[in-house]
């Protein structure tokens, strides 16, 4: 398995391993534009040449980044990637001048990012705006 920190993606494969890893249909979407535009730097993971994992990592332009679209193949879950994706992650935001890295996510989230990833929990809102 290799680990890229901005590492080369297309599109199309990039719509179908988040459809896949987060069960919603193929949605086309400007991965490519939006990581330019917006992100301190992306991680993916790929094996035996395949996207297998990617993570987006925005920050606000000072100590603060945020994790975002973490997610794995189903099929390669359990393995270890996720988590060499966090850690990479975390060390390029820190490489970046970051002291904090952030995570939103769901209570059957919470082993992974926790557990395996070393976040500490803290308390955070939510508003669904569309």
């Amino acid at each position: 398995m290799s680990i890229d920190v901005r590492g080369e993606l297309a599109d199309p494969e990039l719509d179908a391993l988040h459809a896949a890893a987060f069960g919603h249909p193929v949605t086309p979407t400007p991965w490519r534009q939006r990581l330019a535009g917006h992100s301190l730097t992306w991680v993916t993971a790929r094996l035996d040449g395949r996207l297998v994992g990617f993570v987006n990592v925005v920050g606000d332009g000072g100590v603060h980044a945020i994790l975002l679209d973490t997610c794995v193949a189903p099929d390669a879950q359990g393995r270890g990637v996720g988590r060499a994706l966090v850690r990479a992650a975390a060390d390029e935001a820190r490489r970046s001048g970051c002291h904090w890295l952030h995570a939103d996510y769901e209570s059957h989230l919470v082993d992974f990012y926790e557990g395996a990833c070393g976040l500490r929990h803290s308390e955070a809102g939510l508003i669904r705006l569309a």
